[in-house]
């Protein structure tokens, strides 16, 4: 028997297409992770730097899965830094940032954890924190706000 949802919330898939446009991402596919209760996006390379006497964060990041030739630089502030499990456990102390995010038609700030995901199928997780109390997700459905 199948059962209506009647929500205020939009349905978003498994797998979206999101932007960044803070740190000039114009497309990047993003597993939406509910068993992520944080955000991650890929970044090879990181250099902590001081700006007005905040910290920052120069990186560089391969925003296309299987292409490590296509690099964008990005800057931001620094919010924390945190010891994150990964899924097999592992934890790691991470930069933590924070950046608007759209998601269809949907622009919001969502905070972002930098690790090195070169050997992960997605340069981002979009986890819970950033998806509770605006989207409802379908496991069986992909790219249900569009494609970039």
């Amino acid at each position: 028997m199948k059962e209506a949802i009647n929500s205020q919330f939009p349905i978003i898939g498994w797998r979206e297409w999101l932007a960044l446009p803070d740190l000039k991402i114009p497309k990047i596919k993003a597993k939406v992770d509910t068993g992520a209760r944080t955000s991650a996006l890929h970044a090879f390379w990181i250099d902590a730097y001081s700006k007005k006497n905040q910290p920052w964060i120069r990186f560089a990041i391969h925003p296309i899965q299987n292409n490590i030739e296509t690099v964008v630089e990005c800057d931001a502030q620094v919010k924390d830094r945190r010891i994150v499990a990964d899924s097999g456990g592992h934890k790691q102390l991470r930069y933590v940032i924070e950046t608007p995010v759209c998601l269809g038609a949907y622009v919001y700030v969502v905070e972002l954890t930098l690790t090195q995901r070169d050997i992960m199928r997605f340069r981002m997780l979009l986890g819970r924190t950033a998806i509770n109390n605006r989207f409802l997700v379908n496991p069986g459905a992909s790219y249900l706000q569009g494609r970039l």
